[in-house]
């Protein structure tokens, strides 16, 4: 097995009403290879929250120092931690974003939701059902924020777009979608040569249906909620986990087909059909255009609009406005829509035999 950093840059401050107020966060990031490159999605986070001004990194947490100075002296990061534990009793951090290799989301939380931190989990949130059930239990009981990060559903042009179908009803009835969310990772590459990279690993909890099809999945619970069926036919690669594939979620009247992978790429659009015209998306994440196509007019109009500088601002800002405001109506949505996304990507892996470590570990 590769050698695993963690990584966790822990954090800062954010401006309230009243003030600069402290509020503390952490980012948790996996290295491989004994490489310490930076996870994008973990240094796109960091920009972002300190573009929002809600939020400033202040610590950083490795199992090594020199992996942790060099996290924190690219992100000018002033405190460094090589234990856990010595993070989670440091009574300045209020808040932590943990982004490491799937497998170890729930264990760490766990420890940090226990050391009174809210916690912010980059997606998947947890391997299992009864892991993210544990989470979310832990957090009401101690009165914390547990927040999955699904960062697209806060973009601005997707909200956008959820009111022009919802709210203003611009496509009518729906017949249906279809979702695109491929991208041949570099990693695949590794697999085919015969090495098992933590995201193509059972034992990480990996594959593409839970690193890339969580997208398009959330973007479709987002919009209408629970399907009342799912199926998924994937191709399964050489490590066990799943390469990507084609999912279908079933709605009273239409039905959503989803093409995600992380084996093979794909240039088409996202579309949404209706009644009154089509949709047509850039993508279900960081959407730059939104095209309605009239039926009746045979026009067409651009929805999107003007968005946040960084791809996760959005995010930030609206994690933090939830964390500040003890706004428990909102966390309670975004926990639902967790549960249902990882109630569908679980039947989706057991209808083809995809089993993690981690449920293993809990049947023995």
């Amino acid at each position: 097995m590769r050698p695993v950093h963690i990584l966790l840059p822990v954090t800062g401050s954010r401006y309230g009403g009243s003030g600069w107020e402290k509020v503390d966060q952490a980012w948790a990031q996996n290295s491989l290879d004994n490489n310490t490159r930076t996870n994008w999605i973990t240094s796109s986070f960091v920009t972002s929250t300190h573009a929002s001004k809600k939020w400033k990194l202040t610590a950083v947490y490795s199992r090594t120092e020199e992996t942790a100075r060099s996290f924190a002296s690219k992100h000018s990061a002033e405190t460094v931690y090589t234990s856990l534990d010595s993070l989670g009793s440091d009574s300045s951090i209020q808040a932590v974003y943990i982004a490491s290799p799937n497998s170890l989301h729930y264990s760490q939380a766990k420890l940090l939701l226990y050391a009174d931190k809210h916690v912010i989990l980059e997606k998947p949130a947890t391997s299992t059902v009864a892991e993210l059930d544990d989470l979310f239990r832990i957090a009401k009981e101690k009165n914390l924020f547990l927040l999955e990060a699904y960062r697209h559903i806060q973009e601005a042009n997707f909200l956008r777009l959820r009111r022009a179908l919802l709210e203003e009803k611009k496509l009518g009835k729906i017949y249906g979608a279809s979702l695109t969310y491929a991208s041949y990772s570099s990693r695949y590459t590794n697999v085919l040569a015969g090495a098992v990279p933590n995201i193509f690993s059972l034992d990480f909890s990996g594959g593409s249906l839970v690193d890339i099809g969580v997208y398009p999945i959330a973007f479709a619970v987002a919009i209408w909620g629970r399907p009342h069926a799912c199926s998924y036919s994937p191709f399964i690669c050489p490590t066990g986990v799943d390469g990507g594939g084609f999912v279908t979620l079933r709605y009273d009247g239409f039905a959503v087909q989803i093409n995600q992978s992380k084996g093979y790429s794909s240039a088409a659009p996202s579309e949404i059909y209706g009644e009154k015209g089509t949709v047509t998306l850039n993508a279900t994440t960081d959407i730059d255009s939104v095209e309605l196509w009239t039926a009746q007019t045979k026009e067409t109009e651009q929805l999107a609009g003007m968005k946040a500088e960084h791809n996760l601002q959005e995010e930030a800002e609206e994690f933090a406005r939830i964390v500040e405001r003890g706004d428990r109506d909102a966390a309670g949505r975004l926990e639902e829509l967790s549960r249902i996304v990882i109630g569908i990507t679980t039947e989706l892996r057991r209808q083809n035999g995809i089993v993690f470590a981690a449920e293993r570990e809990a049947r023995a």
